[in-house]
């Protein structure tokens, strides 16, 4: 494994920010642990309800603070997109193209989320399963589809973010809020911020391209103004704790996004920013670099399947019946251990699902050109590993 990460690290390109690769790594991790913290399938007769631990023990919300991460992902794909882009028209490509490259890259895993999980209602469905049931399944596994077409249309409108400064969507993000909950206005309006939200990063990542977040003055003013603003949100203005939605919660700041949410990512952002130089010290290990590159090279897949690595560990485990942390309330720490427990199940029932799908994402890119050298070196590592492990 050692000579692995020795080859990896040899052909990545010297001029590669590596901490943008190892943010972008965090975030995706980020989500998926969350996920698999507060998500709870809960076995009820011959049905299956969703449910979370934040339900029944409030006090564990600051757990949401740790792995809601969306909004550096936001950040990072903000300044490759931007970054991208210039470079792109540099060389001479056109937009088409070059966002039909960007596109292509997130969209093709979707397809075969798509059909397996078609096939899957349909089995389901036809052997007599609760149609809830079915619904509460195929909801969570693509719920992360909401994330991929906000992604996709901001990428889609990236020449048109170039020079926006951040504060104007924040501004947004602001007064819808001040009309929806300060005034009394309609619910709907609150959807306003599924684009206006996620701008603030994304275009704090343009910032990024053009050279103004340099410098850890702009990491301390947007982590200490965000900490604080989100503080006083939710001490004070009465947004809930929690960074990520609750099921039977009467708020949620994160569907859509609210003002809390969105100062709560400036102050990850501001984090993000701080760190830079530490991780691109910490990149320079080859060892650490080559599980960053094993992370970014899967991203989308590992997003995509994260849910449906928990779902089929709990529809399996219904076989040996009721098991703690997997198909019981979560109401106690107890719950938690469990689930603590189960997460090696969830990663392991992940990697195959990786193993299968990985090449929709890996594939050529560049108009059929040949995949990157880190992802040739990566592919020939897989086959190293499985040979000596043979031979072992």
């Amino acid at each position: 494994m050692r000579r692995a990460a020795d080859r990896i690290d040899a052909v990545t390109p010297p001029e590669r920010n590596r901490a943008v690769d190892a943010l972008r790594a965090f975030a995706i991790l980020g989500v998926v642990l969350g996920h698999w913290l507060v998500t709870a399938l809960v076995a009820d007769g011959g049905a299956l309800h969703t449910a979370s631990p934040l339900q029944h023990m409030p006090w564990l919300a600051p757990i949401s603070w740790a792995f809601q991460t969306l909004a550096v992902f936001f950040l990072v794909g903000g300044h490759v997109a931007t970054r991208g882009y210039i470079s792109a028209r540099a060389r001479g490509t056109t937009y088409g193209e070059w966002l039909t490259s960007r596109l292509s890259r997130l969209f093709k895993p979707v397809a075969a989320v798509l059909a397996l999980w078609t096939v899957a209602a349909t089995a389901l469905l036809l052997t007599g399963a609760e149609f809830e049931t079915v619904r509460t399944l195929v909801r969570l596994a693509l719920s992360p589809m909401w994330f991929l077409l906000v992604f996709s249309a901001l990428t889609a409108v990236t020449p048109l973010l170039l020079r926006l400064h951040p504060l104007w969507p924040l501004a947004i993000v602001l007064h819808v809020d001040i009309v929806r909950f300060g005034l009394g206005g309609p619910d709907w309006l609150g959807w306003v911020n599924l684009a206006a939200g996620w701008l603030v990063p994304y275009t704090l990542g343009a910032a990024w391209t053009r050279g103004e977040l340099e410098g850890r003055r702009v990491g301390w003013v947007l982590f200490g103004g965000g900490a604080v603003a989100t503080a006083v949100l939710v001490g004070w203005a009465g947004y809930p704790a929690s960074m990520v939605g609750v099921p039977g919660a009467q708020a949620s700041n994160l569907n859509p996004p609210t003002l809390a949410a969105v100062t709560f990512g400036l102050a990850q952002c501001g984090l993000a920013l701080l760190l830079r130089d530490r991780l691109r010290g910490g990149m320079r290990r080859p060892v650490a670099w080559a599980a960053v590159a094993f992370v970014n090279l899967s991203a989308m897949t590992i997003f995509l399947w994260h849910q449906t690595a928990l779902m089929a560990t709990t529809a399996t485990g219904l076989v040996l019946g009721r098991l703690p942390g997997l198909h019981t309330v979560p109401d106690s720490l107890g719950w938690v251990a469990a689930r603590l427990a189960w997460l090696p199940v969830f990663v392991l029932v992940l990697a195959v699902c990786r193993s299968a799908f990985r090449s929709l994402e890996q594939g050529p890119r560049r108009g059929g050109g040949r995949p990157s050298r880190v992802i040739r070196v990566h592919r020939r590592t897989d086959r190293v590993a499985t040979e000596e492990a043979r031979r072992a």
